[in-house]
């Protein structure tokens, strides 16, 4: 096992080394001039030839390069100009904040996308299978930002129903103590119900908002790999021997659908990280997209591949998990494979 997540890391080094170096060149072609935005409007040509020196923009592009791998090396992304905090320690703080959303909206997307994929693949050409098909279009089609801008216009504007979107908690309650980061389960930790109760207001909107995203490739998934595997042979046996419905669908097929809806897992978890970048914006979320976006702005170039680098390792992480969740799903696929 340890050989194989050896293996399976082995051959992730590469595209992270090209996530490296994409990100560093696209920095430093974007538009705008770090040094003249941080110099200042009124700054003299002098003062801001002085800055870029100070930043190492005057070097050529392999120097700056170097310097990077070589920082890089030794778990150094540099600081970040306009917190003048170290981005390691800023991605760090800001991290739970994104996870905690990210895996509260995957998780309710499953709890509603799975069981609904299955009904709508058994009970094919019903009315659950025709809200099945709208719901995916509609998840599919609408832009997850978008999403969340009819939420808060509806449910906290015109029904005031959800709190302001200004965040983790509102001003009157207080950060639970850190265990994990996720103010949900430190708020149970500690028995501060009041704060859990805030944070989870405070949190269902945005959660809402992924999930209405991400439900419609994992409800079209699973409609698709259980209707595969409802007209297959096995299948038909099982029903000619008297099995009950339950037992069929549950153990025989839903088991042997789960590979492709394990794979779209993956893939919609990577997506949500990248919608994350917007959700956030939108409900003023502090995690680690809003600190890119408000980064890139700046021009600050530092925790922009920071973030890009951060977002690269989970996606490794998530695809080794989910090429160790195959041999525990089926055992006909083989892991050292």
């Amino acid at each position: 096992m340890l050989r194989t997540i050896g293996r399976r890391v082995a051959t992730a080094i590469p595209s992270l080394i090209g996530v490296i170096i994409v990100t560093f060149l696209l920095t430093r072609v974007l538009p705008g001039d770090t040094a003249s935005f941080f110099a200042g409007p009124a700054a003299t040509p002098q003062a801001i030839a002085e800055v870029r020196k100070q930043l190492g923009l005057d070097r050529s592009l392999p120097e700056q390069f170097a310097s990077y791998v070589v920082n890089l090396a030794k778990g150094d992304l540099g600081n970040s100009l306009t917190t003048g905090r170290p981005v390691v320690t800023e991605i760090a703080a800001r991290l739970p904040a994104s996870a905690e959303l990210t895996l509260l909206g995957l998780l309710l997307s499953l709890i509603i996308a799975v069981p609904l994929g299955i009904v709508a693949a058994v009970r094919q050409g019903s009315w659950i299978d025709h809200t099945c098909r709208i719901v995916a279009t509609a998840g599919v089609s609408l832009p997850v930002f978008f999403t969340g801008l009819i939420f808060v216009y509806v449910f906290y504007f015109l029904l005031g129903w959800s709190p302001a979107p200004l965040g983790r908690l509102d001003v009157f309650n207080s950060p639970p103590p850190t265990y994990t980061g996720f103010y949900l389960i430190d708020a149970l930790i500690v028995r501060d119900f009041e704060t859990f109760r805030a944070a989870l207001s405070q949190i269902a909107l945005p959660t809402i908002t992924l999930a209405v995203f991400s439900l419609a490739p994992i409800a079209r998934i699973t409609r698709a790999s259980m209707l595969a595997i409802l007209a297959a042979e096995f299948i038909r046996t099982a029903r000619a021997s008297g099995l009950k419905s339950s037992t069929i669908i549950m153990t025989y097929a839903f088991r042997n659908a789960m590979l492709p809806v394990i794979t779209t897992l993956g893939m919609v978890f990577s997506f949500l990280l990248g919608a994350n970048v917007l959700v956030e914006k939108v409900f003023a979320w502090p995690g680690i997209g809003s600190y890119a976006v408000e980064a890139l702005i700046a021009s600050d170039f530092a925790p922009v591949q920071g973030f890009v680098l951060t977002m690269a390792i989970l996606y490794v992480l998530i695809n080794l998990c989910i090429d160790l969740l195959y041999s525990a799903i089926d055992p006909r696929v083989k892991v050292e494979g």
